[in-house]
């Protein structure tokens, strides 16, 4: 098992109220909460393209984790990493907790690529983590939105939910990206 390191600066983007956090140059300054309730730096994902996808259990477009999987299976050993971010922000779609959602995603979807704590996508509550993916391309306007981020840290573009895990524009974008 890796050893915990968290600098003091990562903390308090976890902790601070929203004015007082230091705004990140970088998505991989920052840190977030895994499903398993400790937190992860994402420095430890500096150096790869990462599709970040706010996701949910109830929605229509909830089989998108299949095509989700099999992205990540198909490129994870290219340099990509998908992060899963659990969201109730849009029809209440991710009623669960953190074990139920593991439990679903595990079981219905095989899920092995990265997934955190439900978190607020938009709105007052925003998570810092989406504060910084939204800042140049707007906020999830439903589940299954994507951003795809690069090696350098910062949002290359956004991608709505009607945009599959198997569309030509977002494999072309990663494969653009990975080079």
């Amino acid at each position: 098992m890796k050893p915990l390191l968290l600098s003091l600066a990562s903390l308090s983007l976890l902790a601070a109220p929203p004015a007082e956090r230091k705004k990140p140059m970088s998505f991989f300054e920052l840190t977030v909460i895994k499903l398993d309730g400790m937190p992860e730096s994402l420095s430890d994902f500096k150096g790869k393209v990462v599709l970040a996808v706010n996701v949910a259990s109830e929605c229509g477009f909830t089989p998108q984790y299949e095509g989700l999987q099999k992205l990540y299976a198909d490129y994870k050993d290219k340099g990509l990493v998908i992060l899963g971010f659990p969201c109730n922000q849009f029809g209440g779609q991710e009623p669960g907790n953190a074990e139920q959602i593991q439990t679903f995603c595990s079981t219905k979807f095989h899920v092995s690529f990265p997934m955190f704590e439900k978190l607020d996508v938009k709105g007052p509550k925003q998570a810092p983590v989406y504060t910084f993916l939204t800042a140049k391309h707007g906020e999830p306007a439903w589940n299954f939105h994507k951003y795809l981020v690069g090696k350098d840290g910062q949002v290359i573009a956004a991608y709505k939910s009607g945009v599959t895990p198997e569309s030509t524009e977002l494999r072309g974008a990663i494969e653009a990206a990975l080079k």
